[in-house]
């Protein structure tokens, strides 16, 4: 399962019903005071809704509205599911919304139709925006242009068995190719253990493209990451090739037979059933791993690089952003600012199992040892693990994960060629390129 996907399946339903309270104007603002001498109403609405995180929210909301009196917000939770499309039928209509929850998934949509305001001119005068990391940046920014202050990360990272690599003497993989030398050495087949939880079915895309993206390295366009910087699609390229070589033997030499089939619950099933050694996953798996594994049995590691020691992955979330038709957007940043100060984003991130968007939240005792430590390394590296933004823009990215999944197990069957494998990638990627210019 993809990060979107995931986050999608973890979040339960909540929803606040949206109150009618026009937002009014401020010394700050340059709208109309209001009788009660200048109070402001911010109308917000999230996106990731469910309980836990609305709660987690409002408490951090009361706290903002203790330190700033002349400022109420209104926080509107819609269903999950329900919860894009409302925000787009607001703005759409020029409701009422201050701030709102921009997601990876809906901000180059939200900035071609003119919803949402760019926060540089916010952020250069921010104190706290030194240490907001460069991927944190990157995630809510399209072009040269900031539109949301993320409110934590999900990034990819390695699982393992660390009992079974103790018994073997074995150091976690730093490379692709140390992975599936490491798998092979896991491998039992006789014991039912194997080296890798494979992930042969739906969600199956977040491994081919890692691996090609990481084989291809800094030839990579970033900002349009299914292609090269001299345009052509990284399925196209020699180190594709490679890559997917290098994935067709993870899985015939180091994988179970039948994970050809798995999604995200076997894969992670495996791996907590002692089948499986290592697992490529985000953190929220963290919290199942933790219930239902010994102590000191898993360990992580950062993501795997290619032969030119880079890791290429894309940070998932979402944050907080103005809406263009805002009337209070001097009191809208200021909130956003305090929701995404250290001390707020930090605790927030803690209690929910993001990464925090702060490179000083490495200095909190949470972070120095355990699972999120690896994942806060990798965002304070910027120049080893490469951020690329998914290709959103794109309409055929939603059909692309079942495309590869239906290629990719034929291939692994057997029942046809890595040449014509690729070929078949190459001319997805390059019919979008070209629909997308008509």
């Amino acid at each position: 399962m993809t990060n979107r996907k995931k986050v999608s399946a973890l979040l339960l339903c909540g929803a606040l019903s949206a109150g009618l309270l026009a937002g009014c104007g401020s010394k700050n603002d340059s709208s109309n005071e209001s009788a009660d001498g200048g109070q402001v109403t911010l109308r917000m609405i999230e996106s990731l809704t469910s309980p836990k995180r609305t709660t987690l929210i409002q408490a951090s909301i009361d706290k903002f509205e203790a330190a700033n009196p002349d400022i109420k917000v209104e926080l509107i939770s819609p269903p999950f599911d329900q919860a894009d499309n409302k925000i787009r039928t607001m703005l759409g209509a020029k409701e009422d919304i201050d701030v709102l929850e921009v997601r990876d998934l809906t901000v180059s949509e939200f900035v071609n139709n003119g919803f949402i305001e760019p926060l540089n001119e916010y952020a250069d005068k921010w104190s706290d925006y030194s240490t907001v990391s460069a991927i944190s940046k990157s995630l809510g920014s399209v072009g040269d242009k900031l539109y949301f202050v993320p409110n934590g990360l999900y990034e990819r990272q390695l699982f393992y068995r660390a009992d079974w690599f103790k018994e073997q003497n074995l150091t976690p993989p730093k490379t692709w190719d140390e992975l599936f030398e490491t798998a092979k050495k896991l491998t039992d087949p006789s014991k039912n253990r194997y080296g890798f939880s494979f992930r042969g079915g739906a969600g199956a895309n977040g491994t081919t493209d890692a691996m090609v993206l990481a084989f291809n390295g800094d030839n990579v366009n970033l900002e349009d990451s299914m292609f090269t910087k001299d345009g052509k699609t990284v399925f196209s390229t020699p180190e594709a090739k490679a890559a997917i070589e290098l994935y067709q033997k993870l899985y015939k030499e180091a994988s179970p037979p039948d994970s050809v089939n798995w999604g995200f619950q076997e894969q992670v099933q495996a791996f907590t059933s002692g089948v499986t050694g290592m697992l490529l996953q985000d953190p929220d798996v963290i919290q199942s791993l933790q219930e239902k594994m010994a102590e000191g049995t898993w360990a992580t590691a950062p993501l795997q690089a290619g032969p030119t020691g880079k890791a290429l992955l894309a940070a998932g979330g979402a944050g907080w952003g103005i809406a263009a038709e805002s009337k209070h957007k001097e009191a809208a940043w200021k909130l956003i600012s305090f929701l995404s100060s250290p001390a707020e984003n930090t605790e927030f991130s803690k209690a929910y199992g993001l990464i925090p968007i702060h490179t000083s939240a490495s200095e909190d005792e949470f972070f120095k040892t355990g699972p999120y430590k690896t994942l806060l390394d990798m965002t304070n590296a910027p120049d080893t693990f490469l951020n690329f933004k998914p290709p959103f823009e794109y309409p055929g990215t939603g059909q692309w994960g079942q495309v590869e999944m239906e290629s990719g197990q034929a291939l692994l069957l057997g029942q046809a060629s890595l040449d014509d494998t690729l070929k078949k990638w190459d001319s997805y990627w390059a019919d979008q390129k070209a629909n997308l210019k008509k």
